[in-house]
């Protein structure tokens, strides 16, 4: 196999990993507006990703350097050209990891509402931009013949991205209200599941049109199928939430992120990031790779590393898998 082909595909299965893991980690930070009736109840929904968003977050990591060691220069041009966005992430994910560490630590109610509200910033940020991005990059991007991006900020604004910004912020949304159903019970997981279902059904209105946009103006036969796929999953899992099985419920919804990414990145294959303005101009996996040897080397560390890091990852998962109730916080005050 052609080893630039075979990063894409690692870089692609990275990034939905990461969209998957830290998408339902996103839509819980969002939701504790509307499902927190009290702190016991904010408490309750934190705990849910209190053990994982950090593991979750590792996976941005590994992508981004997989990509800066696989393609320099696609990240070279990704990262000078979307670097107020990438920077306005990289604060939001701060604000929201300084949030999570530093709300217990102090008992007053203003403090932890500070505090809880950086958590909503820190969340609803990053799930908007992310697809601002990723619409940007399926779309096309200006570019001059050394591959710089030489757009404005605002020529990220444009309606097509705006629409992918929103799709990822209603998809991550659902997606964490579904991973509080999962982990909660009593009213707290009823509340959840009924957000789920209103939020689901915009989520597929919004959803819908954006894959067919994607699938009309950029997309290729394989990433409409995906496209399909996503649409069907995300259907499945507003239904499976309506009649109370959270746990397929919660599956689907993560095919669906899935899908969905992938589709993205077949609709750009085998271009990287293409220009907008010159075909000519575009980065290909071709001319944005690094050299065979180095791609040798990268190939052998991950078959290395990659199952050890999954392996890990879904003990964590069995380790903290069970439910997360008022009583076991209740009970934890009281102990205290």
């Amino acid at each position: 196999m052609d080893l630039t082909i075979l990063w894409f595909g690692i870089i692609a299965f990275l990034f939905i990993g990461y969209f998957v893991l830290d998408g339902f980690d996103f839509g819980v930070g969002m939701s504790l507006p509307f499902l927190g009736k009290d702190d016991t109840d904010r408490r309750v929904i934190i705990n849910t990703i209190g053990p994982i968003w950090d593991l979750n977050e590792t996976w941005l990591i590994v992508a981004g350097a997989s990509l800066f060691a696989a393609f320099p220069e696609w990240y070279a041009t990704l990262f000078s050209g979307f670097y107020l966005a990438l920077l306005v992430i990289l604060l939001s994910l701060i604000l929201r990891g300084v949030s999570f560490e530093y709300r217990h630590q102090r008992p007053e109610a203003a403090w932890k509402r500070r505090f809880d509200a950086m958590i909503v910033i820190g969340s609803a940020v990053p799930a908007l931009l992310w697809g601002v991005a990723f619409g940007n990059i399926v779309r096309g991007v200006p570019l001059d013949e050394g591959f710089n991006y030489t757009g404005s900020f605002f020529d990220l604004l444009n309606p097509y991205a705006l629409l992918a910004g929103v799709t990822t912020l209603l998809l991550f949304f659902t997606h964490g209200t579904l991973f509080v159903s999962l982990k909660t019970d009593g009213d707290l997981q009823q509340r959840a599941r009924r957000l789920a279902t209103r939020s689901g059904i915009l989520t597929i209105v919004v959803a819908a049109s954006f894959l067919l946009w994607t699938t009309l103006a950029y997309g290729t036969f394989w990433s409409a199928v995906l496209s399909a796929v996503a649409a069907v999953t995300l259907i499945v899992a507003v239904l499976a939430n309506a009649r109370g099985r959270e746990g397929w419920a919660f599956g689907a919804m993560a095919a669906t992120v899935a899908f969905a990414v992938l589709s993205l990145f077949l609709s750009l294959f085998p271009d990287v990031m293409p220009a907008s303005n010159d075909p000519a101009n575009s980065l290909t996996i071709a001319n944005a790779s690094s050299s065979a040897y180095t791609l040798q080397v990268m190939t052998w560390v991950a078959l290395v590393s990659l199952p050890l890091i999954l392996a890990y990852q879904g003990w964590t998962y069995w380790v903290f898998r069970k439910r997360v109730t008022r009583a076991h916080i209740e009970g934890a005050e009281a102990a205290h």
